[in-house]
């Protein structure tokens, strides 16, 4: 099931980073209602509000890209309240810029944490972020915020290959979905890796 949330998550991130698609645009009239109903079913889900928080709220905080992409991996989600549902999770954001086929990073970090969600009549925000602190800080604030979830949480946050095949992934998604001419990305002062 959380794998399922993480995939969905990825494919969510898409629509929350706001950059508008390059290319045509689809001039049959039926398509574009399609679309227009399909961008209305993924903006009335809480992990697009997620997405969205991350690159609205977190993602402002850093050095800006042209393309900022959040990666969620979401550790446990309480829905039992429409005004208040909990979604704990590792969320990232990364900012890139596009160079030739080279998606190069130039910020991102990690921000794990609850994100209090709350449905309105048309879509879902987020109400509040309770976020792990940083240094001497993170051991007694990830226990505090994660409660019982700690030890997924912990599981979650030290697999770092997961945490790159995620990224891999909604990477590659966000450059199909954006039509982009991107076929690998960057860290800096690392080698590239392949979009697949």
């Amino acid at each position: 099931m959380k794998k399922l949330l993480s995939a969905l998550a990825l494919l969510l991130a898409l629509a929350a980073c706001g950059n508008k698609q390059t290319g045509s645009s689809a001039t049959d009239g039926d398509s574009t209602k399609e679309t227009a109903v399909e961008e209305e079913r993924q903006e009335n889900t809480y992990l697009t509000a997620v997405n969205r928080y991350l690159v609205d709220e977190i993602g402002r905080y850093y050095v800006q890209g042209e393309h900022c992409v959040p990666v969620v991996n979401i550790v446990d989600v309480d829905e039992r309240h429409a005004e208040d549902i909990l979604v704990w999770g590792d969320f990232w954001v990364f900012n890139y810029n596009l160079v030739g086929d080279t998606l190069k990073c130039v910020s991102g970090g990690s921000h794990p944490g609850l994100m209090h969600i709350r449905q309105t009549d048309k879509d879902y925000e987020v109400t509040a972020f309770d976020q792990v602190e940083n240094g001497s800080n993170f051991l007694p604030t990830a226990k505090k915020v994660f409660g019982d979830k700690y030890d997924a949480f912990q599981a979650i946050y030290s697999d770092d290959k997961v945490r790159e095949k995620l990224r891999t992934e909604g990477l590659a998604d966000y450059v199909r979905a954006n039509r982009l001419a991107a076929t690998l990305y960057q860290d800096y002062g690392w080698p590239a890796k392949e979009l697949k």
